[in-house]
């Protein structure tokens, strides 16, 4: 038999067996279909308790969308969709509050300005014991937050109990759109470095950073640090618009890859407003999204030096897609690169507890680990690494307590609620008593501790002066924040800042961006004799 008569049978011979892979498919996939509506048709029939036609549908929904695996992909009511644009945007219906969860005890941390709960006197350290008529005790911090946010224009009230104030008072607001500022405070510190903390990336973030850093510079700035630490990301276009402030038209900020179609790429649009400022991005593995996006970027142009600690490596993306009934689903459908093309998603599994854990946790990069990650090059050569989240260029952990500071911390956890109560009330109450460059006394340290021991909590004399360290941090860092706001404390707080230390150390070098690329290079090794 010639080759080309046994080629045309053994095609005849494929074509039935193609047939029935798609014979055999179809049948598979009206068996599941049969299988689900059966399912449905006995829970429906005989499960001991009611529950509805319209909510089992709703519950398979939601199992279907939990059964993928992927902590981002969602199934939203109406009311979850209202609380996902409000967090996301920036703004909402509200009084104007920050809350603290204190195991139970919802402190007032942040009052903003020009609001409704400013306008009403509500001072940090207020706690919230009341929603309208509802009692909080046993709610969550989302419940409370739930309760006080609503439609700008209509009312809700609040009791508050103040401390030194024997009985709670209520007081009713108005809601308002409250507008949370991305960027809370920006300082000015020595060898004329800009610190810019950027805590979110929402619909002014651009704005705000322009406005700062324009600011800044009409000061004297001739350096930056970006602060994305603990910046857990948001709204897209902000992100990208504030990489191409860094960088000339027409570079590449960022890819995403879907199961189908091309690649999507975005560049560099408008004219950089900072095209040459040296530059320090710090990072932590908070920093997520959005911010590694930015980092990402910077990194792979050689625009920026990247100092801190691994990313967290969310570099999925998310489409909301609106659904029947005011429903909605947000679903991942593609994947963030670099403009290097490294993947900002890290690897990560269900733990069977609800909960996705690292597949490698590797936050602080050990030489090891770090060498055995891909391996990509910047603009200039340089080497960064892939396989998930922005490992820095200069790694800066986080300080550690001694010995005996980790001692005196164990011994306070069990009674961490009542030590966080005790310490903010007297904060407030040394509000007005103190100048903000004030040094933690040994008076202050007596009455912490006698205040301690006031509300039962039993604090062994040994342990409380061999971690004194730790005792001067906490009120330091508590008293500064409550009597003076978050500038002053961040000045404070400066020398206690590893990572920070370590950006205005090199930015003091590195006059240049290529100066401060090269300070960061390894060590190349001596040449040997011949």
């Amino acid at each position: 038999m010639s080759r080309s008569r046994k080629l045309a049978l053994a095609a005849l011979v494929a074509l039935p067996l193609v047939g029935a892979a798609f014979i055999v498919q179809d049948q598979g996939t009206r068996n599941s279909a049969r299988l689900f509506d059966q399912v449905l048709s006995i829970i429906n029939d005989r499960f001991v308790d009611s529950l509805g036609t319209g909510t089992l549908y709703e519950k398979a929904a939601r199992g279907l969308v939990e059964s993928l695996d992927d902590p981002y992909s969602q199934l939203y009511t109406p009311k979850d969709l209202e609380e996902f644009n409000t967090t996301t945007g920036g703004f909402y219906g509200g009084i104007g509050m920050l809350i603290e969860d204190h195991e139970g005890s919802f402190m007032i941390s942040k009052v903003y300005p020009n609001t409704p709960a400013e306008e009403a006197g509500i001072r940090e350290g207020d706690r919230i014991v009341g929603v309208d008529t509802a009692s909080t005790r046993g709610w969550t911090t989302a419940q409370v937050s739930a309760g006080l946010k609503g439609r700008p224009g209509t009312q809700v009230k609040a009791r508050f109990l103040r401390p030194g104030v024997p009985q709670p008072f209520e007081v009713e607001f108005t809601r308002r759109t409250i507008r949370i500022p991305a960027i809370p405070y920006a300082l000015m510190l020595e060898a004329k470095t800009a610190y810019i903390p950027l805590q979110q990336f929402n619909e002014t973030t651009t704005r705000e950073f322009a406005e700062t850093l324009r600011r800044l510079q009409a000061e004297g700035a001739t350096s930056l640090v970006l602060d994305l630490r603990r910046n857990t990301g948001g709204f897209l276009d902000q992100a990208l618009q504030l990489t191409n402030y860094f960088l000339p038209r027409g570079k590449e900020l960022a890819t995403v890859r879907a199961r189908v179609g091309p690649p999507e790429r975005y560049v560099a649009e408008i004219d950089p407003i900072a095209p040459g400022i040296p530059m320090v991005i710090l990072t932590d593995g908070y920093t997520a999204s959005a911010s590694e996006i930015v980092a990402g970027a910077l990194q792979d142009h050689d625009r920026a030096l990247i100092v801190g600690t691994t990313s967290f490596g969310k570099g999925l993306v998310q489409s909301v897609y609106q659904l029947d009934g005011g429903y909605a689903i947000k679903l991942t459908t593609g994947k963030w690169y670099t403009p290097s093309g490294r993947s900002i998603q890290k690897d990560r599994h269900a733990d069977g507890n609800g909960n996705f854990v690292e597949v490698t946790p590797d936050s602080l990069e050990t030489d090891s680990v770090r060498l055995a990650r891909p391996q990509f090059k910047s603009d200039g050569g340089r080497v960064v690494y892939g396989g998930g989240a922005i490992t820095p260029d200069v790694i800066v952990p986080y300080d550690t307590l001694t010995t005996a500071e980790q001692k005196l911390a164990r011994a306070l956890v069990p009674r961490s609620q009542d030590v966080y109560l005790v310490l903010d009330d007297y904060a407030f109450s040394l509000k007005g008593a103190l100048k903000p460059d004030f040094i933690v006394s040994q008076a202050q340290r007596d009455e912490f501790l006698k205040r301690l021991t006031a509300k039962g909590v039993a604090v062994d004399a040994g342990e409380w002066n061999t971690g004194r360290a730790y005792v001067d941090r906490l009120l330091a860092d508590r008293i500064a924040r409550r009597a003076f706001g978050d500038s002053t404390w961040k000045r404070r707080d400066v020398p206690d800042d590893p990572q920070l230390l370590r950006a205005i150390e090199l930015l003091k070098k590195g006059r240049t961006t290529a100066d401060l690329l090269a300070l960061a290079a390894p060590a190349k090794p001596a040449a040997r004799p011949e």
